[in-house]
């Protein structure tokens, strides 16, 4: 397109609006607020659970790189339509089942879990990468930061309506009680409701599906005609790794990206023993979850006039800041007033995604993005991996140490208060690494 015609706003370029529609029906699943006691009312014992989701992150680990070379060299649509397809396939086999039980049951939940891995893997960096350089066809890549201030916006209105919903219609009281109000007289047991989630995400994976058929791959993201089998994706796998490490820029935004997200997702991860730490009654687990939500349409607009005004060291030393005050001051465990430091700490999450994506799309060459966004996702994906086992070694040991004073539930509040320093101190110390490596890397270059 001549420069002249360009258009003025990034919202009227098909692909940004179908990326932005795309994030929110694969992100949006109504069946997070209750992920795992959906698992458990299925007939999954809390070590299958456990066991499964381990398959999961491992599943991402293992694809998560050469799902990217593969979207670098044959297309990012077609790895988006894979996305789309695995995202209804593993949704539907447990959505549809009927009642089964045993080892069957737990071999269709590992499939489940395999190819929700391949999925999150395929989807990741592809979308952006098409997004962006549609952008970069067109001339504007400067407004890369409003398309993701928008989308996390949007992204939050699409979570807070799932976070509710889904909650509330797989309670089967509720909706007797809502069926009630119109004068019709059913009852549903759990058996039929844990269901219902599954049902309103499939819907969205279909939509999602939809979404990325009807996506054009663009000048920059179109695949080669010779770069096709196996050897090729390695290759562009192995480029793309020399060149962040060649690119003290980009490894960098990765490197921190990955302590800021490894640490947070963590205590996101132990969020609800907190919340009742702090005596929040577990009716609001869900409210404060869409107020989380609600923060994501706020933060994106102030992060953008950081990113377009200020320097990434910049960025770095807010997110640095925020998350340091919210995990410090969660340990206070300050009875209700401590979900203020949750609030801060989760914002700091928020700005981090928001500043890794904005500088490492800026930074990457068009036929490399999505592998070297995959690498962003791979080294998140073993940071918060790596942190599960060494905060799970820390539980058990604390644990151990504790049993001869005090046992049953206090056991495990007071190992849980216990070992929540490691997560202020585990900050402090990977912080001061990387600022000493990026200072000495920077003294290495002058």
């Amino acid at each position: 397109m001549d420069k002249n015609t360009s258009p003025n706003s990034p919202f009227s370029i098909p692909n940004i609006r179908l990326f932005i529609a795309f994030r929110i029906f694969y992100n949006s699943r109504f069946y997070y607020p209750v992920f795992t006691i959906l698992f458990l009312d299925f007939g999954l014992s809390v070590a299958q659970f456990s066991v499964l989701n381990a398959i999961w992150a491992a599943t991402i680990v293992l694809a998560e790189v050469p799902s990217g070379a593969l979207a670098d060299l044959i297309g990012r649509k077609r790895l988006l339509v894979f996305a789309a397809v695995a995202m209804t396939v593993e949704v539907g086999i447990i959505g549809f089942i009927p009642k089964i039980e045993g080892l069957i049951l737990f071999m269709v939940f590992m499939v489940n879990r395999i190819l929700s891995g391949m999925a999150e893997a395929a989807a990741s960096g592809a979308d952006e990468a098409i997004a962006y350089d549609s952008l970069a066809k067109e001339g504007l890549e400067g407004e890369w930061g409003k398309v993701l201030e928008v989308l996390t916006r949007f992204q939050s209105i699409g979570f807070i309506i799932a976070m509710t919903v889904g909650a509330a219609i797989y309670d089967p009281r509720l909706m007797e009680r809502l069926f009630g109000l119109f004068s019709t007289d059913v009852t549903f047991t759990q058996e039929t409701t844990m269901r219902f989630p599954l049902y309103l995400t499939f819907i969205l994976a279909i939509c999602a599906l939809v979404t990325t058929l009807r996506m054009a791959e663009t000048a920059y993201s179109a695949p080669g005609k010779t770069h096709r089998s196996p050897a090729d994706a390695w290759a562009k796998t192995l480029e793309a790794g020399r060149w962040i490490l060649k690119t003290p820029f980009a490894l960098s935004v990765i490197l921190f990206g990955m302590m800021f997200d490894g640490i947070i997702r963590m205590v996101v991860t132990l969020s609800s023993q907190y919340y009742r730490m702090i005596f929040l009654p577990e009716s609001l687990f869900g409210v404060i979850g869409a107020l989380v939500a609600m923060m994501g349409l706020v933060i994106p607009g102030i992060a953008n006039r950081i990113a377009q005004a200020r320097s990434p060291a910049s960025a770095v030393w807010i997110t640095a800041i925020l998350a340091f005050i919210g995990l410090f001051s969660m340990n206070f465990f300050w009875p209700y007033a401590g979900i203020i430091a949750a609030l801060i700490t989760f914002g700091a999450m928020t700005f981090n995604s928001f500043f890794v994506s904005y500088y490492l799309n800026q930074a990457a060459k068009s036929d490399m993005r999505a592998t070297v966004l995959s690498f962003k996702g791979l080294a998140y994906n073993i940071s918060y991996g790596m942190l599960g086992i060494l905060y799970a070694l820390l539980l058990k040991t604390r644990k151990t140490s504790l049993k001869s004073r005090v046992d049953g539930q206090a056991l495990e509040n007071l190992v849980f208060t216990d070992t929540f320093v490691s997560f202020p101190v585990t900050f402090v110390i990977w912080f001061s690494l990387l600022l000493i490596l990026y200072l000495f890397s920077r003294r290495g270059r002058s």
